[in-house]
C-alpha cells in the first residue's frame, strides 16, 4: 500500500484527495489543487479495500461505484471499470475537524443577518457550486440555532457534525446486492416529519425530496435549512423548480413556482474565491408572489 496515501491521511491542512486513472494524486488544500507524485497501479485499490472493510462495503464488478462515509466522517468516493474506462478514480473529502463559524465566511454585518434570519425562523437554502463549502456553512449556521430546539438532519452520506445538544442524524441507504431496499432521501423527510422536529436540516436537495422538503417548510417546519448545488442565488430556485417537476406529474408551473415562493424565504449563495477561501457571494429574499411575468420576485439583501 502506498505510505503516500496513507500520510495524506493524516495531514491536517489537507481537504480532499484525489487519485484519477490508478495513480495520479492530487490533493486539495486552501491555496486549491495541486499534484504530487503519482503511486503505483493497484495502490489505491488496497487504500480502498482497506477503508471499507471495517464498514462491510466493497468495490469491485458488482458493485463498480462507491460513496461511504469513514469513520473519521471523511466521505470516500470511488469508481472502478467499466464505469470509470481509464481506470479507479477516488475522491476522499476529509472531515473538517476545526470549528467553522460565520466569520469564516463574511464580515461582520453579513454574518448578523444571517443569524438574523435564523432566529427569526426564516427557511434558508445554502447554495453554492461544488466544493465551495456548503456543508461548512451550514454547519456554522446550524450552530447557532437555539439550544432549546430539536433539530433532525437528514443527509444523503452523514457529513455534518453539529455542536447542538438535541441533534438527530438520519442517513439514506442504499439498495443492497441482496435486495435489501433503499431508504432515499424523500424517505427521511417523511419519517422526520413524525419525529416531532422544530427544525429540519436537508443535506444536499437533488431530486424528489424537494417537494417533501418544501411539504415540510409550507406545513409549521419554519426555519428549516437545506443546501442545493447551483450557479448564483436565482439559479438555485430554478433548480429546486426542476426537482418538483421532475417529481410531481401533471404539476403547473405556477402552482409549482408559488409553492416554492411560498416555502423558501432567502437563498445565502457561497463561492469559492480565486485564493481557495470560501465566501458568503450573494445572498437574496425571495418574495412570497410572483411577478406578473410568473416569475420569482427576489431582492438582493448584500450592498454590492
Amino acid at each position: 500500500m502506498a505510505t503516500e496515501l496513507i500520510a495524506l491521511l493524516h495531514d491536517p491542512d489537507i481537504r480532499e484527495i484525489v487519485v484519477n486513472n490508478d495513480t495520479e494524486v492530487w490533493v486539495e488544500r486552501t491555496a486549491g489543487l495541486s499534484r504530487l507524485d503519482d503511486i503505483g497501479a493497484g495502490e489505491a485499490a488496497a487504500l480502498i479495500e482497506r477503508l471499507l472493510a471495517p464498514l462491510g462495503r466493497r468495490v469491485d464488478l458488482s458493485s463498480p461505484v462507491v460513496d461511504a462515509r469513514l469513520g473519521d466522517g471523511s466521505r470516500l468516493c470511488a469508481a472502478i471499470p467499466p464505469v470509470s474506462p481509464h481506470g479507479l478514480n477516488l475522491a476522499i473529502r476529509r472531515f473538517a475537524r476545526g470549528a467553522h463559524t460565520l466569520a469564516s465566511f463574511t464580515d461582520a454585518r453579513t454574518a448578523d443577518l444571517v443569524e438574523s434570519a435564523l432566529h427569526r425562523r426564516l427557511n434558508i437554502v445554502v447554495a453554492g457550486g461544488t466544493s465551495t463549502g456548503k456543508t461548512t456553512l451550514l454547519g456554522a449556521m446550524a450552530e447557532l440555532l437555539p439550544s432549546s430546539e430539536r433539530i433532525i438532519v437528514l443527509e444523503d452520506t452523514n457529513e455534518l457534525r453539529i455542536r447542538h445538544p438535541h441533534t438527530v442524524y438520519l442517513e439514506t441507504r442504499p439498495a443492497s446486492t441482496e435486495g435489501v431496499a433503499a431508504i432515499e432521501l424523500c424517505d427521511l423527510v417523511r419519517h422526520a416529519l413524525r419525529l416531532r422536529p422544530d427544525r429540519l436540516i436537508v443535506g444536499e436537495v437533488r431530486g424528489g425530496e424537494a417537494f417533501d422538503m418544501l411539504q415540510a417548510m409550507n406545513t409549521g417546519h419554519s426555519g428549516s435549512l437545506a443546501t442545493c448545488h447551483a450557479n448564483s442565488a436565482v439559479d438555485t430556485l430554478h433548480r429546486i423548480e426542476s426537482m418538483v417537476l421532475r417529481a410531481i406529474a401533471n404539476w403547473p408551473l405556477s402552482a409549482v413556482r408559488s409553492y416554492l415562493a411560498s416555502a423558501i424565504d432567502i437563498v445565502v449563495y457561497v463561492e469559492r474565491t480565486p485564493d481557495g477561501a470560501r465566501r458568503i457571494a450573494d445572498i437574496v429574499r425571495v418574495d412570497e408572489t410572483l411577478g406578473s411575468d410568473g416569475g420569482f420576485i427576489t431582492s438582493p439583501l448584500l450592498d454590492d
